[in-house]
Parts: C-alpha cells; sequence; structure tokens
C-alpha cells in the first residue's frame, strides 16, 4: 500500500476509519500485519499499528478483541485496553478469547465495574460489587477520545478552620492516598499534598496550610466513588489505569486507614468505611482541571487525614 511506504499516518487514519465503519476486521488484521512488518523496515508506523490494536479492542467482536487485549499494554492507546475492551463487551463475549494471564484478570475487573458478575478468576477484590460500594464512575470511549466524567460533590458551606493544628506521621496511610493520583504527579503536570492529623477533618484541612474552606459531607459510596475516580485516571497527561485500578485502590486506602491487615474480607471493609467520616474540600476557587480534596476521620481513634491534588493541561 503506497500510504504504508510514504509512512502517511493521515491517509492511513482515514483508511482505518473506513474499515471500522464497514466492520472490515480481517482486512484491518491485514493492515495491521502490513505496518508491522513496515516498521521493522524502519518505517515510522508504531502509532498507527497502536491505534489500529485499541480500534480492534473497542470496536472488534470479542474474538477479535480478546487476543489483541492479551498481547499486553498499549503505550499510545486512549486507556489500557482491558478497560477499552470491557467498555463495548461483556464478560461472556471476551472470556472465550483471552488466555489466562494479567490481562485477562484486569479485563476480567473491568466487566465486575460495569455490573458484570465474575466469581472465577482469581481477583483482588470480589467479582460482585458490594451494596455498600457506589456506582462507580466509567470511562466512555470513541475512536479519537475518551470521556470520564468525575462525581458530582456534596453541598458546600464555610467552614471554621482551626487556627493551629497538631500534625502527625502516618507515612503508609500517606502513600496510600497519594498514590490515587500518583500519575498526575509522575506524569503530568499535577502537585499532591497529604497530611495527618490529631483531631476532625477541619485540624486536618488546616495541616495542608488552608485557613478558610468549604466543606461538604461525602458518604461512603460518594468517596469510594471520587478515590476510584482519582485513582483511574491519568490526569491531564499521565496515562490512564483505569476504573478496576481505581476500585482497588480506593479498597487500599480505607485498609490503610482503618489499619487493617490487608487483604481483609469485604464485610471488614464495609465496617471500616462506614466508621470512618468522609468530606470534600474547597477553599472556594473554581474547579479548574482535575481535582480531589478528600479528608477522612476516624472519630475512635480521633486521627484525621486529607489529601489535596491538583493537575491541569
Amino acid at each position: 500500500m503506497e500510504a504504508i511506504e510514504s509512512s502517511d499516518t493521515d491517509e492511513l487514519l482515514r483508511v482505518i476509519d473506513g474499515y471500522c465503519e464497514t466492520s472490515s476486521w480481517p482486512v484491518l488484521l491485514d493492515l495491521r500485519a502490513r505496518c508491522r512488518e513496515a516498521l521493522g523496515r524502519g518505517k515510522q508506523l508504531w502509532g498507527v499499528e497502536e491505534h489500529i490494536r485499541y480500534r480492534l479492542a473497542l470496536e472488534a467482536p470479542g474474538e477479535l478483541a480478546g487476543p489483541i487485549v492479551a498481547e499486553g499494554e498499549s503505550r499510545f492507546a486512549l486507556g489500557p485496553l482491558p478497560e477499552v475492551a470491557a467498555s463495548t463487551k461483556t464478560w461472556d463475549e471476551l472470556s472465550p478469547h483471552i488466555e489466562n494471564g494479567p490481562a485477562r484478570r484486569t479485563t476480567a475487573a473491568e466487566r465486575v465495574i460495569r455490573g458484570d458478575v465474575i466469581e472465577t478468576e482469581g481477583l483482588d477484590l470480589p467479582g460482585v460489587i458490594q451494596d455498600w460500594e457506589p456506582e462507580y464512575e466509567v470511562a466512555t470511549y470513541e475512536s479519537d477520545r475518551v470521556e470520564a466524567p468525575a462525581p458530582a460533590t456534596p453541598t458546600m458551606t464555610e467552614a471554621d478552620i482551626p487556627a493551629e493544628t497538631e500534625t502527625m506521621n502516618d507515612t503508609v496511610s500517606e502513600e496510600a492516598l497519594s498514590d490515587l493520583v500518583l500519575p498526575w504527579v509522575e506524569e503530568s503536570n499535577g502537585r499532591c499534598d497529604t497530611i495527618t492529623a490529631s483531631g476532625d477533618h477541619l485540624s486536618a484541612i488546616r495541616g495542608l496550610g488552608l485557613s478558610r474552606a468549604r466543606v461538604g459531607s461525602l458518604p461512603t459510596a460518594g468517596a469510594l466513588s471520587w478515590m476510584a475516580w482519582a485513582a483511574a485516571s491519568g490526569g491531564a497527561h499521565g496515562r490512564r489505569r483505569g476504573a478496576a485500578t481505581g476500585r482497588y485502590l480506593a479498597w487500599w486506602v480505607v485498609s490503610c486507614v482503618a489499619d487493617l491487615q490487608w487483604p481483609e474480607s469485604p464485610e471488614t471493609i464495609a465496617s471500616a468505611a462506614d466508621r470512618l467520616r468522609w468530606h470534600w474540600f474547597d477553599d472556594g476557587s473554581p474547579d479548574i482541571g482535575w481535582g480531589l480534596r478528600l479528608a477522612v476521620t476516624d472519630p475512635e481513634a480521633n486521627i484525621s487525614w486529607a489529601v489535596s491534588a491538583t493537575d491541569l493541561d
């Protein structure tokens, strides 16, 4: 094909669009094979070949998408291929076509997020959403974009922030909170601050340096939803990790701040999450870009934690 020999990326993308619109999957697979062969001859077509993988995972039937997912990561796709495939196909459609391994488990976990019940894949978390969990926010993938809206913020009121606070050292819990937004910081333009403080959530917010703030109470499900959304996201420029990772890291935060052993039973995690008190806060500035501002209190221990993370284009 002339477009391959001339490395005409724009023309190749138009060809790919046409093949996908007409479900010409065998022809698209052949085009991928030609691009891979051309790569070996020094043609700069790695982006095209990766885009074909993405489109197959997203739009092709399970018997074709499954093997594509099983090949492993795609550096330049709009999201992790297990999540991409799981966004448009059920586990019944995918499972016969993904060999055993990490990609299979991740795809199964992504389908759990979307309502499938899967109990046989050795998953890290239960293969069904628990009744105390939220309906997690999921990404919608298109041929050229991904949309992953944030959860809703609660009603906010001005809070009486204390003049001083007593900070404490809890590296494990603070690292769990900062891990929620690791791609924002390491791969993008983001910043994350965490703190542990003696007292309630207002003391933790003060420990971050805020002398005034608006605060809104979050139910357990709302806090889990926010943590999972942040952990799934790559922020402005980082790699998206996917909703399954988001759910796992939200459970991990609960385990850490509640000082549980891991792994714990869903019932123990549920009890700990319900005992904790969750709040969203801000300083009244307009929301721009990506943000996570959570404060959590263990009323029995009289200890609170807070995380403030932002990322901008």
